[in-house]
């Protein structure tokens, strides 16, 4: 108990937690954030409905309107259901589970590539350095979401239509992994060249140490700090994408929902009538993605010297 308690006092004592605690915007934020992450980790627990259990659905509860519309609404179904009779609510509770797991792993397959990368290239440096740089500048000048297309068109016909199905949440992981490791890369390069010619490499280096244990040991965990703001940042993108790919028909099936297949799903509706379908899941991947991104915005600043 005491080392917790001198924790929280180190933690509460720190200027990341003043900044923190100063901004109600910010803490708006993180609880929407929580909230939204709660929800989707524990949507097998919470959610009103299965949506996806189709024992449980009835095609004569298809269509209700949220539960506020006194002519057909009903409070259970609380945002009102799809054209299949299931549950709104409970739909963007699993769909964003998806959309949260998928944007996670992305992340950090990302922030593992280019932060390898960026390191044997700053630390290497020469033609490695060169290659590599070359690689990212060729990618930088196409869209993330073209990157992640293009991926996803390859892996559909070396795997085919079937199996990929059946493997759309990797594919999706790596096609938008493979689209956002550059910015890692480029920061991890841009410190490694300022760290490797500090003393304590070059002491590191005298001591007979090998070159990837230097690297490893020593660099790496001075050049992170930029690496976390970049992979809070890049949470939203990645979600945001998915949401995208999704909602063209190239992310995940309809068997496997997210936040942008519930949108596809919903904007069918739209002129018919049928609105929540399609606004409720928009406005839920709005919220999210706006509360992740001041977030990110917020740990940019705060990490920032030259702003304390």
């Amino acid at each position: 108990m005491a080392g917790l308690a001198a924790t929280w006092t180190k933690i509460a004592d720190s200027d990341l937690w003043w900044s923190f605690t100063r901004s109600k915007l910010i803490m708006a934020s993180a609880a929407i954030t929580l909230i939204f992450f709660l929800g989707a980790v524990g949507a097998p627990l919470i959610a009103p409905h299965d949506p996806f259990d189709l024992a449980t659905l009835e095609l004569s509860d298809a269509f209700l309107p949220p539960a506020w519309d006194a002519a057909a609404g009903t409070t259970k179904y609380l945002l009102g259901t799809d054209d299949q009779g299931r549950d709104v609510l409970s739909a963007i509770m699993y769909g964003a589970r998806t959309s949260l797991l998928v944007g996670f792993l992305a992340v950090v397959f990302a922030m593992f590539l280019g932060i390898a990368l960026g390191l044997i290239a700053g630390y290497v440096g020469g033609a490695v350095d060169a290659l590599i740089m070359r690689i990212a500048d060729v990618q930088l000048s196409f869209p993330a979401i073209l990157i992640a297309m293009l991926v996803d068109g390859v892996s559909r016909g070396l795997l085919g239509s079937d199996k990929r199905d059946n493997s759309a949440l990797v594919v999706l992981i790596i096609a938008i992994g493979l689209s956002y490791w550059v910015q890692y890369a480029r920061t991890v390069r841009g410190s490694v060249l300022v760290e490797k010619n500090k003393e304590y490499v070059q002491a590191a280096r005298v001591i007979g140490l090998p070159s990837f244990l230097i690297a490893l040991r020593h660099v790496l965990p001075n050049v992170l700090g930029p690496v976390l703001v970049i992979a809070t940042i890049n949470l939203a993108l990645a979600i945001i994408t998915e949401a995208t790919l999704s909602f063209l028909g190239v992310g995940l099936p309809q068997t496997q929902p997210s936040l942008g297949t519930l949108i596809n799903i919903g904007q069918k509706f739209l002129f018919s009538g049928e609105w929540w379908i399609a606004i409720f899941p928009g406005a839920a991947l709005a919220i999210l993605v706006l509360a992740v991104n001041l977030l990110g915005d917020w740990l940019r600043d705060a990490l920032n010297p030259k702003l304390r």
